[in-house]
């Protein structure tokens, strides 16, 4: 396995680094509710849910060339 050239900037630009970030938070928040029962009305199971959905996202986000960022050094 080896980075791509530009990875650097693969981690800046790249749609679907920036949705597995989002999706990581929403995982946290998930496990953190419990904890702030009380001061937030959100229902258990949501921000799974739109874990999940942003995952996908970003898996089809991977497959997608971005024209600043297609792993070509320019």
């Amino acid at each position: 396995m080896r980075l791509a050239p530009n990875w650097r900037a693969v981690l800046r630009h790249a749609w679907s680094v920036r949705l597995i970030a989002l999706a990581a938070l929403l995982s946290g928040l998930e496990v953190a509710l419990p904890f702030l029962d009380g001061f937030l009305p959100i229902p258990t199971g949501v921000f799974a849910g739109l874990s999940a959905l942003t995952t996908a996202a970003a898996f089809i986000a991977r497959l997608v060339a971005q024209s600043k960022i297609s792993g070509d050094p320019e």
